[in-house]
């Protein structure tokens, strides 16, 4: 007997019920977020009941010359190195230069030790208000070229490698200018050249700063201050998404250990000396005085086209503070025939310390390095 057809404008049991299965099912899925979240959090409290004091700055190191509170450290590495000049690392004021050295599996200073550079790093330590009136010239003459008169007499060399990083790589660019003899090889890293390019978000608000009112009145930048700043250029990713995130590593205290350990570096910022941040914003990122001239250090100008010894200068894809199009313009301005990009598939901070960068970064430095060792 053939079955009848359903009574018209009847709703059969399977059709009644759906609506109620897929509310059962939304329901479920809840309930099974909500118990995963609560056990996540009574994990993460066990975890971080159990992290003692997170370290940083794996890597053997010692003190072989000091200016003040400006250190100059040579690590050490498990073998003597095997390379003939020097690297000297120039980092940036704003944050501690121990991201470069962050832990064991993500140390840009491991790896080139491992690759047999000879490896130093200037600290600049923690600026006070009696450092209220350094100026440009402090840093880059008196300190990054203390640092380097240094090596150079340590090991009887004419000039050495220098390895400059964001701000660092614009006081090294600057230095280099200044002073072609003393080095032998450029790196720039992440390094603003060209400060007016449109997509510098960070550019674009300073141009517009009354920079003598701003220092006149704190003296030094607070650290807490300039921190906002770059944290306002993404706030849902870094004021939101990342703590959230951070509940699925709540068990995890690998991953907890390494988010503190960020944490911890992006929070442990020096103040700015009032005088070299005034100078820096007027001369480099107002006045975008690598492009146009006008830069001044100690009475002398800066002018890239007296950079003629080999210069490799590497860039993050993705980067938000220094943008691709900030960094490239170096190979037009510099007066050297021999210039090199690498171009990193990641960001500001990725390139020292992400997965790729540990495989892709140091070995580039060396590989060049080797080709002009010669």
């Amino acid at each position: 007997m053939n079955a009848r057809a359903p009574f018209p404008g009847r709703i059969n049991a399977p059709e009644r019920l759906a609506p109620l299965d897929r509310a059962a099912r939304h329901i479920d899925t809840h309930l099974f977020k909500a118990l995963t979240l609560q056990q996540k959090l009574g994990a993460g409290l066990s975890t971080l009941g159990e992290l003692g004091d997170v370290h940083y700055g794996v890597t053997d190191k010692e003190e072989v010359w000091r200016d003040g509170k400006v250190v100059l450290y040579r690590f050490k590495g498990p073998r003597a190195p095997t390379a003939k000049v020097p690297i000297l690392i120039c980092y940036a004021l704003v944050n501690r230069p121990y991201m470069v050295d962050l832990q064991d599996d993500r140390s840009l200073v491991k790896n080139l030790l491992a690759l047999g550079e000879d490896v130093y790093l200037i600290d600049w330590g923690y600026t006070d208000r009696a450092d209220r009136f350094l100026t440009l010239e402090d840093y880059i003459e008196r300190f990054v070229g203390g640092a380097v008169d240094h090596l150079r007499a340590a090991h009887r060399l004419d000039a050495i490698n220098l390895l400059g990083i964001c701000q660092g790589g614009a006081f090294s660019l600057s230095y280099a200018a200044l002073h072609p003899d003393k080095v032998k090889n450029l790196i720039t890293m992440v390094t603003p050249v060209d400060f007016h390019t449109d997509d510098n978000m960070l550019s674009n608000w300073t141009r517009g700063l009354d920079i003598d009112l701003f220092v006149d009145t704190l003296g030094n930048v607070p650290a807490d201050l300039m921190n906002l700043c770059y944290l306002t250029l993404k706030p849902w990713r870094l004021f939101v998404q990342k703590y959230v995130g951070m509940v699925d590593i709540l068990d995890d205290r690998k991953a907890m250990e390494d988010f503190l350990r960020m944490e911890q570096w992006i929070f442990d910022s020096p103040d700015q000396a009032g005088e070299a941040f005034r100078q820096f914003i007027k001369q480099y990122y107002q006045g975008n005085g690598f492009v146009n001239g006008g830069i001044e250090i100690g009475g002398r100008a800066v002018d890239l086209g007296f950079v003629d010894m080999p210069v490799l200068n590497i860039y993050a894809e993705q980067d938000h503070l220094v943008p691709p199009s900030a960094s490239k313009p170096l190979g037009g301005l510099i007066g050297s025939e021999d210039y090199s990009e690498v171009s990193f598939r990641g960001g500001h901070i990725g390139i020292y310390v992400s997965g790729r960068a540990q495989k892709e970064v140091p070995g580039a430095i060396h590989d060049w390095l080797a080709r002009r060792a010669k």
